[in-house]
Order: C-alpha cells, then structure tokens, then sequence
C-alpha cells in the first residue's frame, strides 16, 4: 500500500498572516494522523515563511507517525535538520522569490555537497530523499550519493494539459523503473490533488506520496478527517483499478 504523507506547511502559512497562535499545524498534523495519514511532512525554509524552527521540534515531540522534513542545502538549515531528530530528510531546491518549489533540485551540480551531507545524515540514522525531475542523469547522480530514496517531483505532470499530462506519466513512469533498477526507493509529490492522483498512485515501485496544499485546502470546508480520508480512498481506489 502506498503511504500518504501530508504536508502541513500551509496550515502555518494561515497562522504566518497574523503572526498568532492559530491555526495550530501541530494539532492539524495530529489531526491528520487520527485520519489516517502515515506521516507528516514540513519544510524549514530559510525565509521561514510558514513552518519555524519550534514548529519542526514539537512535530517531532508529539508525532506517533513519521515525520518527514524537507530542507534545503544552506548550512544553517542542514544544522537545524540534521539536530531534528527527523526520520528521513528530503532535499529540495529553494529560491526567496519562488511561490512553491518550482523544480527537482540538480544533483549532478550539488553532487560533492550532497554526498558529505547524506553521509552526516546516515551517521544520524537519517533516511534521505531527494526531489529530483524524472531524469537519467539525476537519478543516476542521486544513486551515487547515497540517497535512499528519490522524491520525483510531479508538478510538470499536476500543472500540463491533458496530451503532455500523457508524457508527462509517462515520464514518471520511466523515472520510477529507472530509479528503482539504480537502488532507489521511489516517493513522488508536488501539485497532486484528488483529481490528478490517481495515476501517479500507480506508478512502478512507488513507497510514498507527499501532499499538502490540496488536502489542506479541502479540509478548510469539510474538515480534516474528510479531507485525508478522502485522499487515502483515492489512492486505494487507483490501487484497486
């Protein structure tokens, strides 16, 4: 069964408008657990834009699931997750003016940085994914680092018109085989939604989903608990097709 993880980062985004107190992203994540979420994802960005260092450690506090962290390569933020007591880390790419992660982060190009990095992860007993576009050469690039997992980034697929949403599955379809034939465990996530998740769902040898602002969105009407709900019956649905 593929595990869904959800992302709470736009709950703090909503407290981040006042600055206050509520909505609290850590009774929502435990909300989203009674749910049926099999873990929790947030990212630390630098700007800090929505989840803030106390955010990450009373997730990991009061979590029984896992808690899946996204981060970027800044030093300081490597510090703060690696000191997380995160299970695994995911290293994404982070631009100050971007809205929402724009692409897969370039392994090729931060090959000598990662490699020390995950190995510093690995001695923490840190599992590691990286968000990667479906390609050869970064797949092949995160296999040689060290990284457990690839995250392939979905969002190419999530935003295209219905022929490239085609090659664009088809991709990620290729993507998974080749990185799960390299040694990786393969997650995917990024702009999926309960209309478009059901093919990504049932991609080869996938362990792993990661959504957030669908789910969050949903739930601002129907609630947590329909909202998760709802998206662990789509993914079953799709399993089940």
């Amino acid at each position: 069964m593929v595990r869904l993880h959800v992302n709470v980062d736009h709950v703090a985004t909503v407290r981040q408008a006042r600055r206050g107190a509520a909505p609290d992203p850590i009774a929502w994540a435990l909300a989203a657990e009674a749910a049926g979420a099999d873990g929790i994802t947030c990212h630390l960005r630098k700007d800090r834009r929505h989840i803030q260092d106390a955010d990450v450690a009373a997730l990991r506090r009061s979590l029984r699931t896992l808690l899946n962290l996204e981060t970027s390569l800044e030093p300081e933020i490597v510090a703060l997750a690696l000191a997380s007591g995160a299970d695994e880390l995911c290293f994404v790419p982070e631009n100050r003016q971007e809205i929402t992660t724009e692409g897969g982060l370039d392994v090729v190009a931060e090959r000598a940085r990662l490699a020390e990095v995950i190995g510093r992860c690995h001695e923490r007993g840190q599992l590691v994914s990286l968000f990667v576009d479906p390609d050869e050469e970064q797949l092949v690039a995160a296999a040689e680092v060290g990284a457990d997992f690839v995250e392939l980034h979905t969002g190419s697929y999530a935003n295209a018109a219905a022929d490239q949403a085609v090659r664009e599955l088809e991709r990620l379809h290729a993507g998974a085989a080749r990185a799960h034939a390299l040694g990786l465990r393969v997650n995917a996530g990024h702009g999926l939604d309960y209309a478009n998740v059901g093919p990504v769902a049932r991609l080869p040898h996938l362990e792993e989903l990661n959504i957030g602002h669908a789910i969050v969105a949903h739930a601002l009407t129907v609630g947590v608990a329909e909202a998760v709900g709802l998206m662990r019956r789509k993914i079953v649905a799709a399993l089940r097709d």
